[in-house]
């Protein structure tokens, strides 16, 4: 690890200190053109003399705005300070855990993965455009049935079809059989391009596509394609536990990367990242934000530098190793859980690399299923699984008294 270093308490609050002196300071300074301030004091007090031993929120109170991408080109001064811990964090991302060369990426703190993945998409399409004087109806997004829902809302929003493949129920893998008639199909409908999606982790089963399952046939029908990598979830966990990932930049093929801090990492809500190979970030350039320093590059324009402060502050308190052993504790309780399945015969999906077990709605009955707060896959009468989601808060304790449930559960209804 290059960027991902472990530091003191004292060392992170001195670090953000220094960053948030190089920014505008709305309490002394004659900051006339912002059409910002701090937060208003009579409800944050930015006296508190606790703020000085917590850094996060700090700059929660001091409110700087990181609105444009930091990694190219230039960004607004009056927050040169913070958007420099910013780029910290997406060092660590990028090329310690995701492979790319150094200063090889563009990127951007996002509001969630939601975001992230649109992000990408529009990025592809207006390369397309540009590139390609391609039309819209000529661009086609390549995804599972298992993808996010943000990829549905996307393709909506920019006026793309989305090519929904279906996958295998029991191992939901990509149905390459499947995939290969309905690509035909949309190629004699005239489609030329393609925007692929692939998933680190799904959302409902904690899936991990395989990449060439799509490419081998576009490469077939030579159709030019940009890779989208959906790691929302399993960002902060499948390369740290996979002997082998193809879905980061050392893989050619991919050109992008969607990741949530607010999930794995327990940073708070509104913290997803965008992050893509260098040469693309410019296709989504808005022109027209000429009051903005540098280049407006990002789909949510304004966005809170506190949220950076966030994820710097927990990457910097575990380091590399300890980030590592916690995901490493939170896949042994997995491995346990699945054992115990095992044993009572109970059917699960389980990707071994990531910590969601997904089991079939059939066993488990609806108030366990509701006591446990197990999230299905639909919140109708068609549901067919239930997801356990091994965070740090769910001990082994807590698995071992749903378990103990479940056991009487099967054997009452024997």
């Amino acid at each position: 690890m290059k960027f991902w270093k472990k530091l003191s308490k004292s060392e992170q609050i001195s670090h953000i200190q220094e960053a948030l002196a190089k920014n505008v300071n709305f309490s002394v300074d004659a900051s006339l053109g912002y059409p910002a301030s701090k937060l208003d004091g009579k409800v944050f007090y930015d006296d508190a003399p606790f703020l000085k031993d917590a850094p996060v929120l700090s700059t929660y109170v001091a409110n700087p705005n990181h609105i444009g991408c930091h990694t190219t080109g230039t960004s607004e001064l009056a927050f040169k300070g913070t958007q420099a811990i910013e780029k910290e964090v997406l060092d660590i991302l990028a090329v310690d855990v995701f492979g790319s060369d150094d200063n090889q990426y563009d990127g951007y703190i996002a509001s969630g993965g939601t975001e992230a993945n649109i992000q990408a998409l529009w990025m592809y399409r207006n390369f397309f455009k540009n590139e390609f004087q391609a039309k819209a109806d000529e661009i086609l997004i390549i995804a599972s049935e298992d993808t996010h829902y943000s990829i549905a809302k996307g393709a909506n929003l920019l006026g793309l079809d989305w090519l929904n493949v279906p996958v295998d129920f029991e191992t939901r893998t990509i149905d390459g059989l499947e995939f290969e008639i309905k690509l035909g199909e949309e190629i004699k409908k005239g489609k030329k391009y393609a925007i692929v999606v692939c998933n680190m982790g799904t959302t409902m089963f904690g899936s991990v596509d395989n990449p060439e399952t799509y490419l081998e046939w576009l490469a077939m029908y030579n159709i030019p394609f940009k890779l989208h990598i959906d790691a929302a979830y399993g960002g902060f966990v499948y390369p740290f536990l996979a002997e082998k990932n193809t879905l980061s930049f050392l893989n050619p093929n991919v050109s992008s990367i969607t990741v949530d801090a607010h999930k794995m990492l327990q940073a708070p809500y509104g913290t997803g990242i965008f992050l893509c190979r260098k040469g693309l970030i410019e296709n989504v350039l808005t022109k027209e934000a000429e009051y903005v320093e540098g280049m407006d590059l990002t789909l949510s324009g304004s966005r809170s530098g506190a949220n950076a402060v966030a994820i710097w502050m927990i990457l910097t308190t575990y380091g590399s190793n300890g980030w590592f052993e916690k995901v490493k504790i939170l896949q042994m309780r997995t491995d346990w859980l699945c054992k115990q399945l095992d044993d009572l015969e109970i059917h699960y999906f389980r990707e071994p690399n990531m910590n969601i077990v997904t089991i079939k709605s059939n066993r488990i009955p609806l108030d366990l299923a509701k006591k446990f707060d197990l999230v299905p896959q639909k919140h109708n009468e068609t549901n067919e699984w239930y997801k356990i989601v091994i965070m740090e808060h769910v001990e082994v304790d807590d698995l071992a008294d749903f378990l103990f449930q479940l056991k009487e559960h099967i054997l009452f209804a024997d």
